[in-house]
């Protein structure tokens, strides 16, 4: 929802502000209301009758933006999830119906005077004019008081009938106009003057459709859901064209955005609404789009304050992916994990120029529980769903990896121990590792169990399953112990990448000479500051 700005000269609460405005409102169209009536009867003025109509839909108005100020701050629930601020667009909506029913009532009542030479007598008064400047003054007071507390709380209501009173005084110096018209027809005996009176009343008919003819556009464009307006009052007023011009570039600028596929926003009463959907590359990590969907929202709310934005990312493939990145897109659509891909172009003799082909070698882990023929048909569907994103693509090796699907029970701890010992001892020899820390070492196959038909020994290739040695092995084999040693290593902070780089290199091969049983080393280099922390 958006923040309701607080008034800075008092401590009332924005409810109370807004809701003592109209209550204030409607006070003071009663009052002027009923001065204009009596003096309307008083002089047979269809002037100050029409006056006296106008006055009255002016308080019939602000009766209306008095309850629909009551209903409209009440906070969302399960049954109006977006709140109640369409009650003051509904309010509205009525009131627009009132103000063209009078407007018909006074042009009718014009042309009559005017054309049947009806009620055209005036008894003179200095009443009216008196009456006429009282309400002038609190027209004005009024519109200047609804107009700030509507800008304070972006209130929809509060600001049509600031609009609204702002018009009456216009109107009600028309009609000063034809009174004092039709008494100097009187006194200078020009009897074409009397026509004053009617016409002042059809210029307040012209007005009081103006400013109709305004608020039911604005209206029927909330209760439709169109695209809204920035507030008038603002320091960047925009129209529904702009508005959507400047979100769209906003949006397309934020780097990583791909493209705006959807946009869509409206208004609630004070509060704005924005639906958003975006294309993002496909390769993004769930934080990297955590963090552009707070950008799009901060980008949409720089034009809407406070809107309530949803934004929804599409994954998109963009120009700039290479193979390995579309080949990795394919594996995650089927939540599948491939490592080490490797894309190689084939031999120049057997290459097209203008259509250059590629061979694949990718790593797939599965299941070390599923069956060959599962695996089998998860891997052609795989390598089917690549050459179809891929159309360069000549020939698939998929090597198939079992992933254990139990957790494995430590080897012996002194072996653990004295393997640690050995890398230290290794470590020792370079001056740049300056710390070895959170050394463990696992082991895995140390017993003899069938061997899983889909184990690293089968390649699955484009023609089908290839063995990766000469002679496939039995089905039943006792599986070698795989030993496997993590470690962290505290390296200078400002030791450049490609000397870390190296110097891991330089260790893994050292290791590797006095520890030939173990199967891997993996080294996470970190600052010497990071020790510290």
């Amino acid at each position: 929802m958006s923040p309701t700005a607080m008034p800075q000269d008092t401590g009332i609460q924005p409810h109370a502000a807004k809701r003592s405005a109209a209550a204030l409102s409607v006070a003071a169209a009663a009052l002027v209301a009923l001065l204009k009536l009596v003096t309307g009867l008083l002089t047979g003025s269809l002037g100050m009758l029409s006056e006296a109509a106008h006055s009255a839909i002016d308080l019939i108005a602000s009766a209306i933006t008095l309850f629909s100020v009551q209903v409209s701050d009440r906070p969302a629930d399960e049954q109006h999830n977006y709140g109640h601020g369409k009650v003051e667009s509904l309010a509205a909506f009525v009131e627009t119906g009132i103000m063209f029913a009078s407007c018909i009532w006074i042009v009718y009542e014009a042309l009559s005077r005017i054309f049947l030479h009806h009620h055209l007598a005036l008894r003179p008064s200095l009443w009216p004019f008196a009456v006429l400047l009282i309400s002038i003054v609190v027209d004005f007071s009024r519109s200047r008081t609804l107009g700030r507390i509507a800008r304070q709380h972006r209130s929809d209501a509060l600001a049509a009938d600031a609009v609204h009173f702002a018009t009456d005084m216009w109107a009600t110096l028309a009609v000063m106009f034809g009174l004092g018209a039709t008494y100097a027809g009187e006194r200078l005996a020009l009897p074409w003057l009397e026509y004053a009176d009617p016409i002042a009343a059809l210029v307040v008919a012209g007005v009081i459709l103006r400013v109709s003819w305004r608020l039911a556009h604005q209206t029927i464009d909330t209760l439709l859901d169109a695209t809204p307006t920035t507030d008038p009052t603002s320091h960047t007023p925009q129209s529904k064209d702009q508005l959507r011009a400047n979100l769209l570039h906003d949006l397309t600028a934020i780097p990583g955005v791909l493209s705006v596929e959807r946009l869509r926003t409206r208004r609630s009463g004070s509060n704005y609404f924005a639906d958003v959907t975006l294309g993002l590359p496909r390769n993004l990590t769930f934080q990297r789009s955590e963090q552009l969907t707070l950008a799009a929202t901060q980008a949409v709310q720089r034009h809407l304050p406070g809107a309530d934005v949803v934004v929804h990312g599409i994954p998109t493939a963009s120009q700039a992916e290479s193979v390995h990145d579309r080949i990795r897109a394919v594996a995650a659509r089927r939540n599948l994990a491939i490592h080490e891909i490797s894309v190689q172009q084939i031999a120049e003799e057997q290459l097209d120029s203008l259509h250059p082909r590629l061979h694949i070698e990718q790593h797939l882990e599965v299941d070390e529980t599923m069956p060959l023929r599962q695996a089998h048909e998860l891997v052609t569907d795989l390598e089917v769903e690549m050459r179809r994103e891929v159309t360069s693509i000549a020939s698939i090796l998929t090597h198939i990896e079992s992933e254990p699907a139990t957790i494995e029970r430590p080897a012996s701890l002194e072996r653990d121990r004295e393997l640690e010992q050995r890398l230290r001892r290794v470590a020792a020899a370079f001056p740049e590792i300056m710390d070895i820390h959170e050394v463990y070492v696992t082991r895995h196959g140390t017993s003899s169990v069938p061997a899983p038909a889909h184990s690293a020994s089968l390649n699955l290739t484009s023609s089908g399953w290839q063995p990766a040695t000469d002679v496939l092995q039995p089905v039943t084999d006792n599986i070698p112990e795989r030993t496997q040693v993590s470690c962290h290593c505290t390296l200078p902070d400002n030791l450049s990448m490609a000397r870390v780089h190296a110097v891991i290199t330089a260790l893994e091969g050292a290791f590797k000479l006095v520890a030939p049983e173990v199967d891997r080393l993996l080294i996470h280099p970190e600052p010497a500051t990071d020790n510290r922390r």
